[in-house]
């Protein structure tokens, strides 16, 4: 093990300590506790067991059931990973035990207070998580557990998970409700916990960035190109405008590699997606935090924090920062112009045209019927716009986020081919 790898393992138990401090403060705020604490904290109250060992139990009994999920292809590349839960399990039950003693004098006397408890727990749990993504070097018995399912039913990750804390609600409520006379331990705290922390997390995540040199090799960093020396040239493009044709053609009047669909190549690489995946899917994605992955230096796990779509943005986007740091080229779609917004030496260029002309390339060099033809042209810059718009926060068709616009309704393809080289040079 080096040092690295030792600090990485350090930051994750700080972090599973953290989260079992934040976990107890939220519970003692008395409006319910988190989604994956709700089963053991119920079980708690009418057993002799405390939360922390209920807490160990239940995640023992999920690394039991992770098994008939797993093929023996996958258990054996994730040996390490599944019994590592054994000690990653044991450390995070005795911590909340540990901080249900240090926290023995909170006990909040009006709603007020409880709500204030609940913000402060939300805040620590957060904390946590933050720092368990950064280190990102191990998984909870109950991520890995909904990992296993998600990889044997090939569902996302997120609808699993959120499946899971589902069931787990549930299950605390039917306890509650059977031994206890009611509903206990699931209240309005539970659902805040379940809506807030996750969003505290993507606000105070960049803070930790702070940590990348310490945990990450330099050989290891993504690179930046701040100061590059050469050309790169990004084309956005509208459907039909002939803007993949005019990427190809200035690319071989450069004399430089031009990427388009090879970017979907290289992706699949990246994040472990087919290649058929990527190509129905990359326009159609869910919002969640992306920027921090993108341009923080170290490679964080994709497969448990990110939907398959997202992964998918990010591998793209990293793809095309490792290609235009090599060497001059040119990179067609993709929201190249957004993942390359660091680097010096980038010319942004946009493509459009009329619709009448966009609806008559496709007919003509596109193959698509006369009838679908406008409607395809619509459907796809809208597709375009809103992807393009959602992740950068800035708008599609604004003509100052690019240094030459082209319009290919009055301008030939290979007019526009001499503007943008000479652009570029």
């Amino acid at each position: 093990m080096n040092k690295y790898t030792f600090r990485r393992y350090a930051i994750f138990f700080i972090s599973l300590f953290i989260n079992a401090f934040g976990i107890v403060f939220i519970t003692k705020a008395l409006l319910g506790t988190s989604p994956i604490t709700s089963v053991t904290y119920v079980l708690s109250m009418f057993t002799p067991l405390t939360m922390g060992q209920w807490t160990i139990l239940l995640n023992l009994l999920f690394m039991l059931l992770e098994l008939p999920f797993m093929t023996r292809q996958y258990f054996k590349e994730s040996m390490r990973m599944y019994f590592l839960q054994i000690p990653i399990t044991l450390f995070f039950g005795w911590s909340i035990d540990l901080s249900m003693s240090l926290l023995g004098w909170l006990d909040p006397s009006s709603y007020p207070w409880q709500i204030a408890s609940l913000a402060v727990g939300c805040l620590i749990l957060a904390t946590g998580i933050s720092l368990e993504v950064k280190a990102n070097i191990a998984l909870v018995a109950g991520e890995f557990f909904v990992g296993a399912i998600s990889k044997r039913i090939r569902k996302e990750f997120g609808f699993v998970k959120l499946g899971f804390d589902i069931t787990l609600l549930v299950a605390a409520c039917i306890l509650s409700w059977v031994f206890l006379g009611g509903i206990y331990g699931v209240r309005e705290g539970t659902v805040v916990a379940a809506l807030a922390v996750g969003p505290i997390v993507h606000f105070i995540s960049p803070a930790f960035n702070v940590l990348d040199r310490w945990i990450t090799p330099a050989a290891e960093a993504v690179p930046t190109v701040a100061d590059s020396k050469h050309v790169v040239i990004t084309i956005a493009r509208e459907f039909g405008s002939g803007g993949r044709k005019l990427g190809q053609m200035v690319a071989e009047k450069l004399g430089v590699p031009c990427y388009d669909k090879k970017i979907i190549e290289l992706a699949a690489k990246q994040s472990g997606l087919t290649e058929r995946y990527i190509s129905d899917n990359e326009q159609d994605m869910s919002p969640i935090w992306i920027n921090n992955l993108i341009f923080q230096n170290y490679e964080s796990s994709l497969e448990h924090s990110l939907s398959s779509r997202d992964a998918l943005f990010v591998a793209e986007c990293k793809v095309i920062r490792n290609l235009a740091s090599r060497s001059a080229c040119v990179i067609v779609g993709r929201c190249a112009d957004y993942a390359l917004k660091d680097f010096q030496g980038v010319k942004r260029v946009f493509c459009y045209a009329t619709l009448d002309s966009e609806v008559q390339r496709c007919i003509d060099e596109y193959g698509i019927p006369h009838d679908k033809a406008r409607d395809e042209v619509r459907r796809i810059n809208r597709a375009r716009a809103a992807h393009y718009e959602h992740y950068t926060g800035k708008k599609w068709r604004e003509m100052h986020n690019y240094d030459l616009v082209v319009n290919t309704a009055t301008t030939s393809i290979d007019d526009a081919c001499s503007l943008i080289s000479s652009l570029a040079r």
